[in-house]
Formats: C-alpha cells, sequence, structure tokens
C-alpha cells in the first residue's frame, strides 16, 4: 500500500501546495486545518508520517507532539514553522519529533525529507519500495516460523562503575526487521530474554542507536552522525544529536550504553554477544513456553 501521510497546517495555501507536491510522489495524503480535526482521525487511523505545523489556531504542535507520543503512537512527525532558533529545534526533537522544517522552505526539500525519514522508519519503505509493487511493508512483520531471525543483534554492558557504586551488566536486543529494542539486567547469560523490557524510540533515535551500535568502541562526531543517519549538513542542526543521544539514554535506563569522548563526540560502549549465548536465551525462552502450555 502507499504511505499515508497526515498534514496539519493552517495556512490553506501552504497546506494545499504541500498536498500537491506529496501527491504527484503518489503518496496517499489527508489534510487538517487544525489540530482537533486531526487529532479525530489520527485516533481513528495511524498514518505512516505525520506533517505538523507548530503554531496552529488550538494549540502548539509540540504539545500535540507530546500527546501523539505519550498514545504510543510510532508515526515520524516533520515539524513546520517560522521559528528557527536552535533552542526550538531542540524543543521539536525533545518532545519526539524526527525532523524540522523552517518556513520559507522548498517543496522540493520538503519531499526529500520525507522520503529520507520514511525509510528511516523501514528499510524498504516510501512509494517506490518495499515489496516491489509501491506497497508499504507491515512495521512488525514476523519471520516465517522455523526460521533464524538474523536480524536480530545482541549487545551486552559490563559492570560499570560510577564513584561509589557500580551499574549492573545490562544487555540490549536490537530487532532491525521488526524495528523493536528491548534491554534489561544481563547475569552471565542466564537471564531469559523474556524478562526484557521493550522500549520505544522514535525512528531518529532509532537511526542514532543503530549506527553507534554497528560501530561498538568507534568515535563519531554529531556531524559525522547527522550525516550517516540523515544523510544530510545543516548549520545549526549538529546540537540535535545531543538531544537524540539524551534521550536515547533516558529509555536505555541511563546505564551507560552511549559514552561522551568530549571534544570529539559519541560512542557505542557495548560488546557484541557472541551468538551462541543468544541462542541459549533462545533456548532457556522457548523451554519456559513449552512447560508453561504442559501446565495448562
Amino acid at each position: 500500500m502507499k504511505a499515508r501521510i497526515f498534514v496539519v497546517e493552517d495556512n490553506d495555501n501552504l497546506r494545499e501546495a504541500v498536498v500537491s507536491y506529496l501527491e504527484l510522489e503518489n503518496y496517499e495524503v489527508e489534510d487538517f486545518c487544525d489540530l482537533e480535526s486531526a487529532r479525530r482521525r489520527l485516533w481513528a487511523a495511524s498514518p505512516d508520517l505525520l506533517i505538523l505545523d507548530v503554531m496552529l489556531p488550538d494549540g502548539n504542535g509540540f504539545h500535540f507532539a507530546r500527546e501523539v507520543r505519550r498514545r504510543k503512537m510510532e508515526a515520524p512527525i516533520i515539524f513546520l514553522t517560522a521559528k528557527g532558533e536552535e533552542s526550538d529545534r531542540i524543543t521539536g526533537f525533545e518532545v519526539g519529533g524526527d525532523d524540522y522544517l523552517v518556513k520559507p522552505f522548498s517543496m522540493k526539500e520538503l519531499v526529500l525529507r520525507v522520503t529520507a525519514v520514511l525509510k528511516r522508519l523501514r528499510p524498504a519503505s516510501g512509494p517506490e519500495a518495499g515489496k516491489g509493487d509501491g506497497s508499504v511493508p507491515e512495521a512488525g512483520e514476523a519471520a516465517p516460523a522455523g526460521t533464524e531471525n538474523k536480524a536480530l543483534e545482541q549487545f551486552i554492558l559490563q559492570h560499570v562503575a560510577t564513584g561509589r557504586t557500580t551499574v549492573p551488566a545490562a544487555i540490549i536486543e536490537i530487532d532491525t526487521e521488526s524495528h523493536r529494542l528491548r534491554h534489561g539486567p544481563w547475569n552471565e547469560g542466564k537471564t531469559a530474554t523474556q524478562s526484557l523490557q521493550e522500549t520505544q524510540l522514535t525512528p531518529a533515535e532509532w537511526e542514532v542507536c543503530l549506527h553507534l551500535s554497528r560501530h561498538p568502541g568507534q568515535v563519531f562526531s554529531r556531524e559525522q552522525l547527522l550525516n550517516a543517519c540523515f544523510g544530510y549538513l545543516a548549520d545549526g542542526y549538529e546540537r540535535t544529536i545531543d538531544t537524540h543521544i539524551k534521550n536515547i539514554r533516558q529509555k536505555l535506563g541511563n546505564r551507560g550504553w552511549i559514552e561522551t569522548v568530549r571534544g570529539y563526540g559519541y560512542r557505542f560502549a557495548g560488546t557484541p554477544l557472541p551468538a551462541s549465548a543468544g541462542s541459549a536465551n533462545a533456548e532457556e525462552d522457548s523451554r519456559r513456553e513449552n512447560k508453561g502450555s504442559e501446565d495448562v
């Protein structure tokens, strides 16, 4: 199916132009002039992408984005606004936004940003990708039964001493196929993955976390992360990486998964978990599930 985009903008001329350009790119578009109408539709049908003006007649787009994220809606958000200060951009990313366009902007740039965000959301997303017929693959689509999940990546973080305390060892599981991340304590391979807690990352946070985890120990500057994760460099946007890192750290329990290298950038502190250890956890999960079935 075509990627579905909701556009919330109170300027009629701008909204109509955005809709026209996106439809020319073969996206399915629904548009709204205020938050109330957008809210009613959004709670009924989640889009693949939300393009949201910040200053609307019946509310603030940043506040609405917080409401969307509280409802665990994962659709990426691109903000449109006349406010281009760094503090405003950072606020947009802190509330769960994935990109930020300052008015006036070119429609070509908007389309490029839309395409980039959808590609980050799903590797085969967008009107010309997916299953070869312009469709968007379903999120969380599982591998066929009996096949190995080669998209599952596991990392452990050894005991970390912070002052007088020691942060217990931890594990994270990153499933690049279903876009799921789980984390929890690690007890020398004895902890079943059933006990891990799933954490929701925005598409932008997911991309930063994934890039760092695929290069353990390597230091990346803000500029390198911005270019590698989002495909562009723009003056004043480097600090948004700090916001994404802060959000990721909080969602992973501030255990030290991502380290700051002063004067250089950031690096991933986890260590890839050997496949044998991951298989042992999977077998333990399976045994527990089978035992639970027998007890019923």
